[in-house]
């Protein structure tokens, strides 16, 4: 399953995202997952959420990122969602190349049960039709 936060940058996609991580953890039985290009909002996260930091794993391409993410999932068989901050920045995509990945992301999700809530800085209309109704914020 995929959920969207999307609107440009800078128009507080981040603090969506975190506030819902840290109140999904009060309800959910398994785990959550939460990628970022950086440490920077490990002290705004619930410690129940396990931070990754992306650019520390010298990932390349979007391939690489996903691997990283099956490794995630190989690794945390109760793994119930996983949030993607800056996605494009960390998952190496840009607006021509989203849709396909969040089409992936949405494959691998149903695959193994896995809800992605992604943060993306892209307007709903540059969001693929079929991906339209996901959007839970829009900034």
């Amino acid at each position: 399953m995929i959920q969207l936060i999307v609107g440009e940058k800078g128009k507080g996609k981040t603090k969506v995202l975190l506030e819902k991580a840290n109140s999904e953890i009060k309800t959910v039985h398994g785990n959550i997952v939460y990628l970022d290009k950086s440490t920077k909002h490990m002290y705004e996260l619930n410690n129940r959420v396990r931070l990754i930091d992306v650019s520390s794993f010298d990932l390349t391409d979007t391939d690489e990122f996903i691997g990283f993410i099956y490794g995630i999932i190989s690794q945390d068989h109760d793994l119930e969602q996983v949030y993607l901050d800056s996605f494009m920045k960390i998952s190496f995509t840009d607006k021509t190349s989203a849709n396909e990945l969040i089409t992936r992301l949405a494959q691998i999700g149903e695959k193994y049960q896995i809800t992605f809530v992604i943060s993306i800085s892209l307007t709903s209309a540059e969001i693929a039709e079929g991906f339209r109704e996901n959007i839970i914020a829009e900034l």
